[in-house]
């Protein structure tokens, strides 16, 4: 396996106004991945973008190998303007789009599940979005972290923008946890042998 580096993109919100919101979920993995490492995330500027970046490496390789080197990192921008910093990022470390993974809070997956895929569309996630349009590629990996659909006629928006409900809560540190996993073993031993334990029920 080359030793190029994964950039694992945490997509949210910046501020401490956003940081329970189920949109913010991509950026507490990054915090559960950068806290296995023991590493912290600093502020990094890059082409004019800043993000919280923390360079270290995950999982241990097949043979036992020192985990996949990676490149973390939190956009400090807004979620429909996070792009920029993932494209700078990707452009100053010379990662290519394969191996570029977005964490993500998904709408159409029942919450507490996690799911893998590579390109694909956006579903209406504006995170996503900007990311596919900077990258020039929707040809990057995702984690998928399931958040459900809002209950009633509560507004897509509005939900995607509120604290996890203290139902939730109670199993928030499970998912994240497993969505953690997830990232490792997708940048360790590739996406397939990913998807056959995360999208097979038990």
């Amino acid at each position: 396996m080359s030793d190029q580096p994964w950039l694992v993109v945490g997509l949210g919100n910046p501020g401490p106004q956003y940081a329970g919101n189920r949109h913010n979920v991509g950026q507490m993995v990054l915090d559960e991945l950068g806290g296995r490492s023991q590493t912290s995330f600093a502020l990094r500027t890059t082409r004019g973008t800043r993000s919280g970046v923390a360079e270290t490496r995950l999982g241990v390789l097949p043979g036992g190998a020192p985990g996949a080197r990676v490149v973390l990192a939190k956009p400090v921008t807004y979620m429909n303007t996070s792009g920029g910093p993932v494209a700078a990022l990707a452009h100053y470390f010379g990662v290519t789009a394969d191996q570029v993974v977005a964490v993500h809070d998904d709408l159409d997956i029942p919450f507490g599940e996690v799911r893998l895929k590579r390109g694909g569309g956006e579903g209406g996630h504006n995170g996503l979005r900007d990311m596919s349009k900077a990258l020039g590629t929707k040809d990057y990996l995702r984690v998928r972290v399931g958040i459900g659909r809002p209950p009633g006629r509560m507004d897509a928006a509005d939900y995607v923008l509120r604290d996890f409900a203290a139902a939730e809560r109670k199993d928030l540190g499970w998912l994240v946890d497993a969505a953690a996993d997830a990232v490792e073993l997708l940048v360790t031993e590739g996406l397939e042998k990913a998807q056959l334990r995360f999208h097979t029920k038990a």
